[in-house]
């Protein structure tokens, strides 16, 4: 029968699944695409934003280089998802770029991967929920002021999400992300025809302004421009976080895994690649101005509120159709807050892999009740709150953090393949199998130089505006998990049983069992046949009993001597009258004088059923268990005697049979026994063993 503790959270995450149900949680591609490309996907509603935010320190002079920034972005998101569709063929078990790092070029470079990746799922988090907070803000204005509240309950709200499953986050987020996706292609569309068919004017809410140079920028020519120019590069290159997200949840895919994940990476790659150079192209089109510093927008009126880039560019183009400018706010607010879906799915299963390789805390590798990996899920949640709250929900002071991540996990990820077809080539004879694995070397050689060189833009450009704070955390998950791992390894270690003296050893040579006396009352006695029972054999066995008080303690020895119990008392004597000292003391000079013995130290405990009692009682136990359990040598039994405040020793509950009001008969009711009165018949022995359990 399920506590009534267990309701909330059968409300909040449902109810459990059985292990043999995880085949049903797997993902066909139409679900699997919203659930692990949200992010990539999302990501050009801010990246194109970023290019225009960049270009603008120079002032209006070279904002039509947002064309070519917006190709180049392109083209390497392209050349990465070819590449990434080579690892989702040959490491299809989910371990993504930490897997292939691991394999191909040792643990240190695995651990590396593992490091950013972790900080890129936490920073997804916390970026993408505080941009489509920023853009339900640009269409609603009197939410402003309120973002951080919003963006740490929208975290929370999907971690809730998430904590019922990825089948079943996956379903209710694709309503959202195929409504943006459809909504950014409508707005192209509709665009065009404005355009190209009626020959219409469009114009953004700051069309009309005049942007000028950044204070003590002029305009850039030569080294600077260049400078500016790969800079604004780096902004953009932030629509390629979430793209290898696919090749780390390959396991959730349907059968065949690696195929429909290839596929759905594909699919994605076209798609974002499309409304990137889409909305890059409305922008210009209405003739979108955005600054970083709004004292830069001359004729832009007192208290001018800045929108974001998809909220102006719908605009103008909806402006003879305001639900059309309300929809696309609605679900570009939500895709950017669903794509953080895309880490939550991601960090649980990368921080299983670690934990089962002992890089983690190993209740990151267990799954919960509706089969997800709910403490990553928790964990996650957690530390982008955290972010979220220390920087102000910002999410343009949150991006300078961003990215660097995800590059190191590309560079480390393309290295790692180049060596895995090399080595592969090595071996195989077949002409038609090394052409391809020749063809797979050279895309990710592409894909390596590729992100190498944006890598090394982004931390050129990005490293003083905060990228250096992504560069430092990956420095302390980097430690961090390499002391955990080197705790774990000392720990099997030590644990470990090599050849058949280790055996020997773990075997005592003479059991002495004490059993802990404080009055002579029902608990004591089970406590001592309880011991006895156990003590068969070679075993020892003495009562003990601490002389706190001398009254006590002469009638506790009057009483035992009269009831003629075999088993000896020894009085501990107690001067400070201070109980765990004495035990403790009488417990290592049993372990000094026999070294090979093991002491068993029987404690009688009160089992009762209300939260105010247990302040009553136990607190010596608790105590004493506490320094008992770090002795070497020392065992120690707890012996339940269940109160009739516990469940299972409550009284029967009258009961009234059906009718029997109606007939009169309630004179001659009748006990029914409830489930836990007959447990409570049980021998002794069995009830200890269940209250144990």
């Amino acid at each position: 029968m399920p506590k009534l503790t267990d309701l909330p959270k059968r409300i909040l995450i449902g109810r459990a699944l059985q292990s043999d149900k995880l085949g049903e949680t797997l993902l066909p591609k139409r679900i699997a695409l919203p659930v692990f490309a949200s992010d990539a996907l999302s990501s050009v509603a801010y990246a194109p934003e970023q290019i225009f935010l960049t270009l603008s320190v120079a002032g209006i002079a070279t904002l039509h280089f947002s064309w070519w920034i917006g190709a180049v972005v392109a083209l390497v998101m392209l050349v990465v998802v070819a590449s990434y569709r080579q690892n989702v063929h040959a490491y299809p078990s989910g371990g993504g770029d930490y897997e292939v790092a691991t394999v191909n070029l040792g643990g240190n470079a695995g651990l590396t991967v593992a490091s950013a990746l972790l900080v890129d799922y936490v920073l997804t988090v916390a970026v993408s929920t505080t941009s489509g907070v920023a853009n339900i803000v640009s269409a609603v204005p009197w939410l402003h002021g309120h973002e951080v509240l919003i963006s740490v309950v929208l975290v929370l709200v999907l971690m809730g999400m998430n904590l019922r499953g990825v089948r079943e986050s996956g379903t209710a987020f694709a309503i959202p992300t195929y409504g943006f996706m459809g909504g950014i292609f409508l707005l192209m569309i509709w665009a065009a025809v404005r355009d190209f068919g009626f020959g219409q004017h469009m114009q953004a809410a700051s069309a009309g302004f005049h942007l000028v140079p950044e204070a003590g920028h002029v305009d850039p020519t030569g080294i600077a421009l260049i400078l500016l120019l790969l800079k604004t590069f780096s902004s953009g290159c932030a629509a390629l976080t979430g793209v290898e997200a696919i090749s780390n949840g390959v396991p959730a895919f349907r059968k065949p895994k690696s195929r429909n994940a290839a596929t759905t990476l594909l699919m994605m790659a076209v798609i974002a690649v499309t409304m990137l150079i889409g909305i890059i192209w409305m922008g210009n089109l209405t003739g979108l101005k955005m600054a970083e510093n709004p004292a830069q927008l001359i004729g832009a009126p007192a208290g001018y509120q800045q929108k974001t880039a998809i909220a102006q560019i719908s605009q103008a183009i909806f402006s003879n159709f305001t639900p059309g400018f309300y929809f696309i706010a609605a679900v570009t607010g939500l895709i950017l807050v669903l794509a953080a879906n895309t880490a939550f799915n991601g960090f649980p299963v990368l921080g299983s892999i670690l934990a089962q390789d002992r890089y983690l805390p190993r209740q990151l590798h267990t799954r919960g009740d509706r089969l997800a990996f709910s403490n990553g899920i928790i964990l996650l949640a957690g530390v982008a709150i955290v972010f979220i709250i220390g920087y102000g929900a910002d999410p343009n002071r949150l991006i300078q953090l961003y990215i660097i991540g995800v590059f190191v996990s590309f560079n480390m990820s393309q290295t790692g393949m180049i060596r895995h077809w090399t080595r592969l080539l090595k071996t195989e004879t077949d002409p038609a199998a090394r052409r391809k694995m020749m063809r797979s070397r050279v895309i990710n050689a592409i894909g390596l130089t590729c992100t190498a060189c944006v890598l090394v833009v982004v931390l050129s450009t990005k490293f003083m505006s905060g990228a250096w704070m992504s560069c430092l955390l990956m420095v302390v998950f980097f430690v961090l998990m390499k002391a955990i791992n080197r705790h774990y390894t000392r720990v099997s270690a030590e644990l470990a049983l090599d050849d058949a003296e280790d055996e020997e050893e773990a075997l005592p040579a003479q059991i002495h069992s004490v059993v802990l006396v404080s009055k002579l009352h029902k608990p004591t006695l089970r406590a001592l046949a309880y011991a006895q029972l156990s003590s068969r054999g070679s075993a020892r066995l003495e009562a003990v009993t601490v002389d706190v008080d001398p009254v006590d303690t002469k009638a506790l020895q009057e009483e035992w001597d009269r009831r003629g119990i075999d088993v000896p008392l020894k009085v501990l004597h107690s001067p400070y009258r201070e109980i765990t000292g004495p035990v403790v003391e009488h417990v290592r000079q049993l372990r000094s004088r026999n070294p090979r013995d093991v002491v068993t130290v029987f404690i009688p405990e009160y089992v009762v059923g209300h939260w105010y009692e247990h302040l009553l009682h136990n607190q010596s136990a608790l105590r004493l268990k506490g320094r008992l359990l770090f002795k070497p040598g020392v065992m120690v039994t707890s012996v339940p005697w269940q109160m009739e405040s516990s469940e299972r020793r409550r009284k029967p509950r009258p009961w009234v049979a059906p009718g029997q009001v109606r007939r009169g008969d309630v004179g001659r009711r009748e006990e029914r026994p409830t489930t836990t009165a007959a447990a409570s018949a049980t021998p002794a022995p069995a009830a200890a063993k269940d209250n144990q359990a």
